[in-house]
């Protein structure tokens, strides 16, 4: 399974959200400079992330976004899902040996558990102790 631009950096605004949480809403703008992306590419993925109920969004001059939930409480297999789709390395439903079913299953539930079990505060926490520009996801 490879993970997309999407999904990449979907968990990118995630992570700026979750680091700036407490500190009023966070322009797509600033995050798009910060990483050098494309802020209509962020404002595609942002939207779908609103709509899962993970991010707020805010009107007005000093508008932005906002996590709708704390970081610890937002894992990373919540915004693959919600950008990505259903997280599976193959189309296992067609394989008629039963051992590489099997074996895709196991691959499949081993990739969801580690996604599930990674917070956006992992990942932030993980981040600045690395002291590192960008955010390097290890999944």
């Amino acid at each position: 399974m490879k993970i997309s631009t999407k999904g990449r950096y979907g968990l990118t605004i995630m992570m700026e959200l979750g680091n700036r949480m407490g500190e009023g809403p966070t322009s797509l703008k600033s995050i798009a400079e910060k990483h050098q992306l494309s802020e209509h590419y962020l404002e595609q993925l942002v939207a779908p992330l609103r709509n899962a109920g993970l991010v707020k969004s805010i009107r007005g001059a000093y508008g932005g976004y906002i996590l709708s939930k704390n970081p610890e409480d937002v894992t990373a297999g919540e915004v693959i899902r919600v950008l990505e789709g259903p997280i599976s390395p193959v189309d296992f439903e067609e394989e008629d040996d039963p051992a590489k079913r099997d074996l895709w299953i196991r691959i499949r539930d081993s990739i969801a558990d580690v996604l599930d079990s990674t917070t956006l505060a992992n990942l932030i926490y993980f981040k600045d102790e690395g002291k590192q520009d960008n955010y390097m996801f290890y999944i």
